[in-house]
Formats: C-alpha cells, sequence, structure tokens
C-alpha cells in the first residue's frame, strides 16, 4: 500500500476571529460589478443595491489572506474555490459601512488535495447583520496529514427529477479582466495565459464567482421576480473551471418548501454536459 506525502498547512489561524475589515460601499463598484457579470437587472445597474454574488467583495480581504496563507508556500498558487454557501439577511446597497471578520473552521485531506474552511461574517457598523457565508477552497495537490475542525454546513433538498427553466449564455472575451477588476480577485489564473499555462490550464480561467454570478442572475430573475432581497440562502459547489470561450446552461429544479420558503436547487453545465457549478441550492422568500 503507498502512502501519500502530507503536507503541512499553518494551523495557527485556526478556530480564531480575523480583524475585523472594513468596507465602504461605493455605488460605481456596485454599477461596475452589475457590469462585470452582465447583469440586466436596473436597481443592480444603477448601484441602488447588489446582487447577491457581490456580498463576496466586502468579505475578500479577509478570507482571501487565510486561504491563501494557510497551504504550504510552494503550493499557494494551486487553491481553487470549492463551494460558497450565503445565508442573507439584508441587500448590501450604496453608502453602507460594512465591518467583516473572518473564522477559519477546518482544513478537511482529500485524495487529490486538501480543503480549506472559512466563515464570514459580514454585518453593518452598529452590528446588524447583513450576510453569513462559508467559503472553502481546494488545494490542489496539498494533502494536510489529517482533518482538523469542520466542513461547511449541509445542504439537504429533495428536488424533482427534470428541471422546470434552462437558461444558456455565453461570455465575453473579457469578462475575467472586468470581473477581477471589479471584484478586488486579481489572482493571475484569471489574466495571464502563461501563468496558468503553468499550473496546468489551457489559458485563463473565469472567477468561478462570475460564473456562479452568471448563474444567481437566471435564478434572480426566474424564481425571485427579479428581486435579490427574496434570495435568503444561496450555495454551490465549483465543480469545474470555466473558460471565457466557454457556453454554460444553468437548470433549475422545485425542491419544495422549508421554514414558509420556496426552495430550489440548480446546477450548470458546460456544451459538452459536464458540470461546472453542482449541488445548488437557493431559498426564496414568498
Amino acid at each position: 500500500m503507498t502512502t501519500l506525502e502530507t503536507d503541512k498547512f499553518d494551523t495557527e489561524p485556526l478556530f480564531k476571529w480575523s480583524e475585523p475589515a472594513e468596507f465602504v460601499v461605493d455605488r460605481e463598484r456596485l454599477i461596475a460589478y452589475a457590469h462585470a457579470t452582465n447583469d440586466t437587472n436596473p436597481r443592480h445597474l444603477a448601484g441602488d443595491i447588489a446582487s447577491p454574488v457581490f456580498n463576496v467583495v466586502p468579505a475578500f480581504k479577509v478570507i482571501a489572506p487565510l486561504t491563501e496563507n494557510m497551504p504550504p508556500a510552494e503550493k499557494r498558487m494551486m487553491g481553487l474555490h470549492g463551494e460558497q454557501d450565503f445565508v442573507f439577511h439584508r441587500p448590501i446597497e450604496a453608502g453602507m459601512k460594512l465591518v467583516t471578520r473572518a473564522y477559519p473552521l477546518g482544513i478537511t485531506p482529500r485524495s487529490t488535495g486538501s480543503l480549506i474552511t472559512i466563515k464570514g461574517v459580514t454585518a453593518l457598523e452598529d452590528g446588524t447583520p447583513i450576510v453569513d457565508q462559508h467559503v472553502t477552497v481546494f488545494i490542489r495537490t496539498a494533502i494536510a496529514p489529517e482533518a482538523i475542525g469542520d466542513l461547511p454546513p449541509a445542504r439537504e433538498y429533495a428536488r424533482e427529477a427534470g428541471p422546470f427553466l434552462e437558461v444558456t449564455e455565453s461570455f465575453d472575451p473579457d469578462q475575467s479582466y472586468r470581473y477581477m477588476g471589479a471584484s478586488g480577485d486579481t489572482m493571475p489564473l484569471h489574466s495571464e495565459n502563461a501563468f496558468a499555462q503553468r499550473f496546468g490550464f489551457p489559458g485563463i480561467i473565469l472567477h468561478g464567482n462570475c460564473t456562479f454570478a452568471f448563474a444567481t442572475r437566471a435564478i434572480t430573475e426566474n424564481v425571485a421576480g427579479g428581486d435579490a432581497a427574496r434570495i435568503k440562502r444561496l450555495a454551490v459547489r465549483f465543480s469545474r473551471w470555466v473558460s471565457p470561450y466557454d457556453t454554460i446552461t444553468t437548470r433549475l429544479y422545485r425542491a419544495g418548501r422549508r421554514d414558509g420558503r420556496a426552495v430550489y436547487s440548480f446546477e450548470t453545465a458546460l456544451a459538452d454536459g459536464t458540470l461546472c457549478l453542482s449541488d445548488g441550492l437557493v431559498e426564496v422568500e414568498d
């Protein structure tokens, strides 16, 4: 039996809250994010309120350093977004002053890498909650010696056998560059072909959250009447990287009701049928 070589992770940040990070919501930033994700919602395009996936942006500068610095130094660029799970309390609006703290929950080895799980909590200055989110990042080829801590919350639902809606979309050639500027995620995998090829990709890849934002737009338009405030939970697994030249199809499934909300499942596939987003869950308030 072959014993896999394990890697040393920095476990010191685990189970401790980060220092708070402040974020002032600028209307122009909301507008830029809407344009970067080809949003069509008038309120998002006007910068009045944020689209759901924008909630990653205020938390990025506290969550990203944790997921980047905990793996061994030589494998810090091997990370890919694993899962994203939002619980929304109220939409982000232009002019808000937000405070985010992050709490590393665990490191979990898998057969080809390890998952780092982080919880982020964003609120107004007075403590009014805005969003709680769980983020996992998969560090390819970095095998932690043992599982420490927890994974993100489970997603439980029983969806109908077939989808009730399918939405097919394509990206723009400059999508990753626009998203990079609007989101603040400047990892070279999304902007430099040579860099991406060095890490096993054919060229630049889209940010997972950009693909997620496309899928979320289809969800918001078709099950929430275009009102992002009605979406109370939104979660997904990032199953495969996506190229700016790909075409995606998002499929929506009914999955009953829970706690007075309509529950839906969703998945997004590439043209060859491969899922790039899977195990999607959305809860919509009536």
